[in-house]
């Protein structure tokens, strides 16, 4: 099976509407901007990305072209979770002949009550194995409300297409003890910015984060005063970042980090409905926050 360096700093990226339709004019602009940054790559069809809103042809669409607008030092990792294993296989080995490096893969949360660790195991193990790219383990029970417990990731851990996990729990508390379980080879990233210095001091090597859509070489910073060994430079960065990261995720959602692109220079745009865009309310709010930051000038 391929191996995959994922040390380094992913944004799950959003996905540009305009009209409703997905505007892969404005997405090939995004990816420009970011990968001038030093970003080790893109997640594409994450939780920022809306994947739960798109069609099946507009997520092989949006691999394809995602792929042919990232230059080649970067990652490309497709978000291909879906509700039943068989979907999943199919969606994961389409976007790995679309080029994608490897796949980011949700915890099925539907039949949140039966999502039992046998079922899990038996899901990502089948996965896994009719994977042609390695398998990121996604664990956000802020959305599904399914918890993949260190006992079972560290099962999964064995498994020679596993490469790692993307845990958007913000514990850091959970990321240690997945860190005493684990295979030495599997790859923990955090994904809450908001948890990035205290996850990379307890060995993450790395993170997928919702700031660095719109803050990208800050928390590269955060990982690389780390990875350097100057804490109390990489604390003080994370402080200031955590006011920007909590706007645009946990407070205003997609919604308002695409605002912030929006403000920021890239192209954020409206969400898909159902979801609504920012208020002006709340944009102006944003807009403070990405001041007192020192993102944006006043």
């Amino acid at each position: 099976m391929p191996q995959i360096d994922l040390n380094g700093i992913f944004p799950p990226i959003t996905t540009p509407f305009v009209d409703g339709n997905v505007a892969y004019d404005q997405l090939a602009f995004n990816i420009e901007k970011w990968s001038k940054t030093g970003l080790k790559g893109l997640v594409v069809m994450g939780s920022n990305g809306e994947y739960v809103y798109l069609s099946a042809a507009e997520k092989r669409k949006l691999i394809e072209k995602t792929v042919a607008a990232t230059p080649d030092h970067m990652l490309v990792i497709a978000g291909t979770g879906c509700e039943s294993t068989q979907e999943t296989i199919a969606l994961t080995r389409d976007c790995a002949g679309l080029g994608a490096h490897a796949a980011l893969v949700v915890t099925p949360h539907y039949y949140g009550g039966r999502m039992n660790e046998a079922a899990l195991l038996a899901y990502f193990t089948a996965v896994a194995d009719h994977s042609p790219i390695p398998i990121l383990l996604y664990n956000v029970p802020k959305f599904t409300h399914v918890n993949i417990s260190a006992k079972l990731v560290a099962q999964l851990s064995d498994h020679p297409n596993i490469a790692g996990i993307k845990d958007s729990t913000g514990n850091v508390i959970q990321l240690g003890e997945l860190a005493n379980v684990v295979d030495a080879d599997f790859d923990l990233l955090v994904g809450t910015a908001s948890a990035l210095f205290g996850a990379l001091a307890m060995g993450c090597v790395g993170g997928v984060l919702a700031l660095a859509n719109i803050a990208p070489r800050q928390c590269l910073k955060i990982y690389e005063l780390v990875k350097d060994g100057k804490y109390e430079e990489a604390k003080k960065l994370q402080l200031k970042m955590i006011p920007v990261n909590q706007a645009v995720t946990a407070t205003y959602g997609v919604p308002g980090l695409k605002a912030a692109m929006d403000m920021l220079g890239y192209f954020g745009g409206a969400p898909r409905p159902p979801l609504l865009p920012s208020s002006e309310k709340e944009k102006s709010e944003i807009r403070e926050i990405l001041i007192k930051a020192e993102l944006l000038s006043d």
